[in-house]
């Protein structure tokens, strides 16, 4: 044989050497029995998601959920760090925006969930969610009343993606 139909030796590799994707390790590798509760935050898993709704009667399986496995070991999936001038003057504001935002969302969503907020030595406050998007959407909000530089970075490696708002005046 020669040509395409010739053995690998002569047609080279066709498959190039793929990077293998890194998956989140606080994400099961297949779905929890139903109905699952998880013991820390009482969020049931029920027709294939987690949820907030009545502890099922009788016989539950019980397994801590990825956002209480994250808050334990302290991982989170998503860091918003704010920082500027202005955000000395409305500290308060901003952080109330940010906490109505996230019960917005963890009302529907129980996996998104505000895990701390910490202020760094620099006049800097961090803000650390159990979730990938809750971070993106706290940060747009926060863009939207306040303008202010947004930057969204994520980095797939470590499942993690960090946004950083400023605004000076």
């Amino acid at each position: 044989m020669s040509g395409k139909d010739g053995d690998v030796a002569e047609r080279g590799r066709g498959d190039r050497l793929i990077k293998e994707e890194i998956h989140d390790p606080y994400m099961a590798r297949s779905k929890p029995k139903e109905p699952t509760v998880c013991p820390e935050c009482h969020a049931v898993f029920h027709k294939g998601r987690w949820q907030w709704t009545a502890r099922p009667a009788g016989d539950v399986h019980e397994m801590m959920c990825p956002a209480c496995e994250r808050i334990r070991d302290d991982m989170p999936g998503g860091i918003l760090t704010l920082s500027g001038a202005f955000l000395g003057k409305h500290r308060d504001e901003i952080l109330k925006l940010i906490h109505n935002k996230v019960e917005e969302e963890k009302a529907e969503h129980p996996m998104k969930r505000l895990m701390g907020v910490e202020d760094s030595p620099d006049g800097e406050t961090v803000v650390k969610f159990t979730d990938l998007h809750l971070p993106r959407g706290t940060g747009e909000a926060i863009e939207r009343a306040y303008d202010g530089e947004l930057d969204i970075q994520y980095t797939k490696e470590s499942n993690l993606v960090r946004v950083y708002w400023n605004r000076e005046k």
